[in-house]
């Protein structure tokens, strides 16, 4: 089971204003293992960065003004969650965003490209109602240590995602990855090469002594097969 942490900054909150995306960060997670496999980029927005949003992730447009367009790096993104199930805080605000910058370039839907979205601010509300749930409150909550995330930036709440998601979720999909892992092993046990059989043929010596036998039986009198 292929999964991806994904995480964006952005010049403000809505990409119908116009905003746009700045950073983009996907971790990888093959079998509940990381893989040290992920994909991150910083953007040129083309447009000014909302005050609020630089205080929140410190991106600044001056930082951001000799980094890649969005079409430059649209393909790569998409390859690299190609049939995963993407992971995501609050997804309705990532994908919204994604989808704005995916549609400018005439490119459909992310939802087309990755095998399903999971809100995990969705899963923590279900399971803490009446608390909070922000990223920061979720890494207390299980023991994660969040001590460098002093802003937010992508590639690190998408690393911290994944371990708060690993803690949700221990011991419901481990059940499922060891089910998915015994059927792998099954099924290569079933594809296996057969063992070849070894036939030894009978010498001329082992053929004459046979004949000598089944001759001592007819004089005997005794019934052959």
């Amino acid at each position: 089971m292929r999964q991806i942490f994904l995480d964006t900054e952005t010049t403000g909150l809505y990409p119908d204003q116009g905003h746009r995306v700045i950073e983009i960060a996907a971790v990888e997670m093959i079998n509940r293992r990381p893989t040290n496999n992920h994909f991150h980029v910083y953007l040129n927005p083309e447009r000014e960065i909302d005050a609020a949003a630089q205080e929140v992730h410190g991106i600044t447009l001056e930082f951001l003004q000799d980094k890649p367009l969005f079409p430059a790096i649209s393909n790569e993104l998409i390859a690299f969650i190609q049939g995963a199930e993407l992971i995501i805080h609050n997804a309705p605000f990532d994908v919204g965003f994604l989808n704005a910058e995916l549609g400018r370039i005439g490119l459909k839907p992310i939802q087309n490209f990755c095998d399903r979205i999971t809100d995990t601010l969705k899963m923590a509300k279900e399971a803490r109602p009446g608390q909070r749930n922000n990223l920061d409150a979720l890494c207390r909550h299980f023991g994660i240590d969040n001590s460098k995330r002093t802003l937010h930036g992508a590639l690190l709440d998408a690393e911290l995602l994944a371990e708060v998601y690993m803690a949700m979720t221990r011991g419901q999909d481990s059940l499922l990855i060891d089910l998915q892992q015994a059927k792998e092993e099954h099924t290569e046990e079933l594809q296996s090469p057969v063992a070849a059989v070894k036939v030894i043929y009978a010498d001329a010596e082992d053929l004459q002594a046979h004949t000598v036998y089944v001759d001592g039986l007819k004089k005997a009198g005794a019934q052959t097969w």
